[in-house]
């Protein structure tokens, strides 16, 4: 098997980053097997259960004999699929599906009801009162052949389990998948996530960040509409002080898009950077009035906002690092945030800036500042808002308020806006709250918020 690296050609224009693929030596890390299975239509169709819909054909197939279908019902089969995971709105499925003619909800409800006698009552979900959601998984899509989109399948389910051991192994699964199909936007979208990843939290510098910014613009380019490159471009503008950006972005999708759960959980992201956590906390709630099986990053936001117990809650399900525990200390339960932080040492492969996040946490809370203080010292110069707000609060818990004002500071720097209402409420943040510097901190993040609130007026976001 070949590994496929992505260049990132410096030729930038400003709203486009070009990339290029290199094939490299076999990589002994990939020796992965997939099923010989024929395909039919083989990179011309959609693969799911045991059928196969050809779009440029308008054929449906089982077994290789055609399936009668309807052709509204087809054509609904086809708009449900090509958003498979993602709801399609009643309003759009019957604007697409009758175009010039006003028609009651029945009609669609009718070839609805004909699509699941086809394919099963568990095919199509429906999202009370908002539309409908394709639940099969897709096995292929036209343009991928099979062998392909089963390296992106696997690659896509290694990146949900959020594993840093595993995330290489998913960057190159990926990079070979648009290597062979680089039109694929699903692929260059979920390479972005992967390298974004890494870009955080691996130990050595790379070209992980202008690759990932590189591939969900790329995945732009090829489908404007995708929401999962609108989800992962929005965590990177974030992190580059661009949140404002990512909040615009977003709005003008679901000016387009109002009905989609995904651009809501990217804006829980980017409005709690620029400190609007009750506007985060909306986001949220209008995510999961879509689909409750949304995943976003509210656990964040409500710890910010004091809401320790909320946070526990929201932030189970996922791979655990270090929110829950900090939550728990933050509750004076610190037995159990000790518990969690020494088994998560003990056995996660953690890159040193997670190490030193959760170790720091970890001595202060058993009495060992010394050591907390040594450990945030050798994260050296940390550049992630997020964790530097972390620290901040370690630093303020350990009596050190120069240190955390100043991890404050530098994370205001790099353009997250802290709210006023932690700094003002934080347990963790008393010690800061005597220091000159807190006044100004303060002020200007009082500002920023305004402004911020000012600026999304005309939007109508929530």
């Amino acid at each position: 098997m070949r590994r496929v690296t992505v260049e990132i050609l410096r030729k930038r224009t400003k709203h486009n980053a070009q990339c290029r693929l290199k094939i490299m030596a076999p990589s002994t890390r990939m020796a992965l097997t997939f099923s010989k299975e024929n395909q039919t239509f083989n990179g011309l169709a959609y693969r799911f259960a045991d059928l196969v819909l050809v779009p440029a054909e308008r054929m449906l197939t089982r077994a290789d004999i055609s399936v009668s279908i309807q052709p509204k019902t087809f054509d609904a089969l086809l708009l449900l699929v090509l958003h498979a995971g993602h709801l399609v709105s009643k309003t759009e499925l019957m604007r697409l599906l009758w175009p010039h003619t006003h028609v009651k909800e029945t009609n669609l409800t009718n070839v609805i009801v004909s699509l699941r006698k086809l394919l099963g009552r568990e095919s199509i979900r429906t999202v009370s009162k908002h539309g409908y959601r394709f639940d099969l998984p897709i096995l292929c899509e036209p343009g991928v052949d099979g062998v392909t989109y089963e390296f992106f399948l696997q690659a896509r389910s290694i990146i949900q389990t959020r594993s840093l051991e595993d995330m290489p192994r998913a960057r190159d699964l990926l990079s070979l998948c648009i290597a062979k199909s680089p039109n694929f936007a699903p692929g260059w979208a979920w390479l972005g996530r992967s390298c974004l990843f890494l870009d955080k939290f691996s130990e050595s510098p790379s070209l992980n960040g202008d690759i990932a910014q590189a591939s969900m613009e790329r995945a732009l380019i090829l489908q404007p509409d995708l929401t999962d490159a609108h989800a992962f471009l929005t965590l990177y503008e974030a992190d580059s002080g661009r949140a404002s950006e990512a909040i615009l972005r977003l709005a003008k999708q679901l000016a387009a898009r109002p009905k989609q759960p995904d651009l809501y959980a990217g804006l829980v992201h980017a409005l709690r950077f620029r400190g609007l956590l009750a506007e985060s906390l909306r986001a949220d709630k209008c995510a999961r009035e879509l689909d409750r099986s949304t995943h976003t990053s509210v656990a964040h936001t409500l710890f910010l906002m004091g809401d320790f117990a909320g946070c526990i809650e929201a932030y189970a399900g996922r791979t655990p690092y270090y929110l829950d525990a900090a939550a728990w200390a933050a509750l004076g339960v610190l037995d159990r945030a000790a518990s969690l932080l020494q088994r998560r040492v003990a056995t996660l492969r953690l890159s040193s800036l997670l190490r030193a996040l959760l170790e720091s946490l970890l001595y202060a809370i058993t009495g060992k500042a010394k050591k907390a203080l040594k450990v945030m010292e050798s994260a050296g110069q940390c550049c992630e808002p997020e964790i530097l707000i972390y620290f901040a609060r370690h630093f303020s818990y350990l009596k050190k308020e120069e240190e955390a004002i100043r991890a404050l500071e530098t994370a205001a720097g790099l353009g997250f806006v802290i709210a006023p209402e932690m700094l003002r409420n934080d347990p963790w943040l008393t010690s800061i709250r005597q220091s000159p510097r807190y006044q100004p901190l303060l002020d200007m993040a009082a500002s920023n918020v305004q402004n911020t609130r000012k600026s999304m007026r005309g939007l109508q976001l929530l």
